[in-house]
């Protein structure tokens, strides 16, 4: 458990969501995504690949891990807010990112 800058205790939360889109997160995508992201305060990255993590809220970290379509990530979403942030994220990427 860890605390924010409130001393409010705050717990990680995580879940693994399967790309879909065709041309996997590419830059409207990763726009749709970070812009998405950015609503929320909670620290907001996801795992990919052989443990690499990029930040949700970078537009260029999100280009950088070049997933493509068919690949899973697994958000990881830590502060206040990071519940809803998980089931916001989720949605997005399950409704196609605005494709």
């Amino acid at each position: 458990m860890r605390f924010n800058g409130n001393r409010k205790a705050t717990k990680m939360v995580s879940q693994k969501v399967l790309i879909k889109n065709p041309t996997g997160l590419h830059l409207r995508a990763a726009g749709v995504l970070c812009k998405e992201a950015m609503q929320y305060k909670s620290l907001i990255t996801f795992r990919f690949g052989d443990n690499n993590t990029a930040n949700a809220k970078s537009v260029l970290s999100v280009l950088g891990a070049c997933i493509k379509c068919g690949d899973e990530i697994e958000f990881v979403c830590e502060g206040d807010d990071e519940a809803e942030a998980l089931s916001g994220l989720v949605a997005c990427v399950e409704g196609g990112l605005g494709e």
